[in-house]
């Protein structure tokens, strides 16, 4: 019996945080708060739910860091916003964030970038865009598809649907294939280095 990830050429980890020092590691982890902030203030307004970069940015640090460091970084990000500072979209903060319209889709986050990190350790990373695209599009369908489920709570399912899940479905396939194209590039990069 073998293992799935053997057919696939090695995971690529353009970043190699595992074998980093803790000082790189640390480092790292904040470098992706900022980054998941800064794309939090990217936003088109929308009701009840904006329309963000942040699963562009979760995507990515799921994707480069792996699925432990990956989930370490969005979740201190997500506590960031829970303690009040304005790191959520819009450049909110607070924990009656994580109770309203969108907090089934903050709490999603955790799960798409591990689900992400998890697929990229196996390869599906910059060696193989197509199972790139294809990790971020799944990651995008558990973060649209928890977020929806938890708005329907509170304005039923019809209009969960309309607002919180339509709307955000061409975004989610342009955000997986921006992503994935990322990916390929620091990989080409990173090849090509390695090469000179």
């Amino acid at each position: 019996m073998s293992d799935t990830s053997t057919h696939l050429a090695p995971a690529f980890s353009p970043l190699d945080l595992k074998s980093r020092p803790l000082g790189w590691q640390i480092a790292a982890i904040l470098a992706g708060t900022l980054l998941l902030a800064l794309a939090s203030y990217v936003e088109v307004p929308m009701v009840p739910v904006p329309m963000t970069l942040q699963t562009l940015a979760v995507a990515l640090v799921g994707a480069l860091y792996g699925w432990r460091l990956g989930a370490t970084t969005i979740l201190l990000w997500l506590g960031q916003g829970a303690v009040g500072l304005p790191v959520l979209a819009g450049g909110v903060g607070g924990a009656h964030h994580f109770v309203g319209p969108t907090g089934g889709y903050l709490f999603a986050f955790l799960l798409m970038g591990a689900l992400i990190g998890w697929l990229a350790e196996r390869g599906w990373g910059g060696r193989h865009i197509g199972l790139a695209f294809l990790a971020m599009l799944l990651g995008h369908a558990v973060c649209l598809g928890l977020g929806t489920l938890w708005l329907a709570t509170q304005i039923g399912i019809e209009q969960a649907v309309v607002h919180g899940l339509m709307p955000f479905l061409l975004g989610a396939v342009l955000k997986s294939a921006i992503g994935a194209a990322t990916l390929k590039a620091l990989e080409i990069g990173k090849m090509h280095s390695s090469r000179t």
